[in-house]
């Protein structure tokens, strides 16, 4: 019998599969990650926060190319 999933497994695999998304269109975020004071404080989302964090214009202006391109198909 499989346990049941925790928040935090979740949202590992969640920032683990939007990093190699990510890699699949050469963009790095370097503070992607699991924003930890999510299970830390009284209040808690109902799925978690993902810490995109900080990148460089060049990070933003390919990541925004993508988003672009992928809502034009």
């Amino acid at each position: 019998m499989s346990q049941p999933s925790r928040p935090e497994d979740d949202m590992t695999r969640c920032v683990e599969e939007l990093r190699a998304a990510l890699t699949l269109h050469g963009i790095t975020l370097p503070s992607l990650r699991v924003d930890l004071p999510t299970f830390a404080g009284a209040y808690r989302p109902a799925e978690g926060l993902v810490g995109l964090g900080n990148c460089n214009t060049a990070t933003a202006r390919a990541l925004t190319a993508v988003l672009r391109g992928a809502a034009s198909l």
